[in-house]
């Protein structure tokens, strides 16, 4: 299958040629001056241009000639073609990309997910004891391990592991009056990485 692209190198008629010269010495600088009319979309800026020289080709203005300057009159339709497109696109509501409104919503759903979760555990610590706050606090808040909490509260290691699993079973329940989803068996879940830090 022979495919002849307009304004190729291999165009057959004189018309196609006239299109591809007509491209290569006005096209940069209309390029330039569609991109800076659509402050840098090269994508519009280059559909402007694709339809810009398929006008030129339908109403056979391929050549400057002593009544027409094709130069001009080129800058002149891609200005209108962008106008159009600018007052069309305030006709009608605003357009949403593709996958962008996904990850926008993505992002507003966790961060309220994120707050949500923020309060419900900070209203669940507060129905501790302080004593099982303290170890919380400075075992997985401050990302501790239990050695390290003993000598930052001035006890036994020993303590510090039974306030941890009693601190986590009291948490459990509190976070279960206040509707968090509890397991199945009742067993209190720790976060990741507790059991490296109670095991230490």
């Amino acid at each position: 299958m022979n495919v002849t692209v307009i304004g190729s190198a291999s165009a057959a008629s004189s018309e196609e040629r006239a299109l591809r010269d007509l491209y290569l010495e006005h096209g940069p600088a209309l390029y330039t001056y569609v991109l800076r009319m659509l402050g840098g979309d090269t994508h519009r800026t280059e559909d402007v241009i694709q339809e810009t020289l398929l006008r030129c080709w339908n109403k056979r203005n391929l050549v400057d000639d002593e009544g027409m300057a094709v130069r001009p009159w080129m800058f002149r339709v891609a200005r209108n073609l962008v106008i159009d497109a600018h007052r069309t696109r305030m006709a009608r509501p605003l357009e949403i990309g593709g996958a962008t409104w996904l990850s926008e919503l993505g992002a507003e759903v966790d961060d309220i997910e994120r707050m949500l979760s923020s309060i419900v555990v900070q209203e669940a610590l507060r129905a501790l004891t302080p004593a099982h706050r303290d170890v919380i606090r400075a075992t997985f808040l401050e990302d501790r391990t239990t050695q390290e909490a003993a000598e930052a509260l001035g006890i036994p290691q020993g303590t510090v592991k039974s306030r941890v699993y009693y601190a986590l079973r009291s948490l459990r329940l509190a976070l279960r009056e206040h509707g968090v989803v509890a397991d199945g068996d009742g067993s209190p879940r720790q976060p990741a990485g507790a059991a490296d830090r109670t095991a230490a």
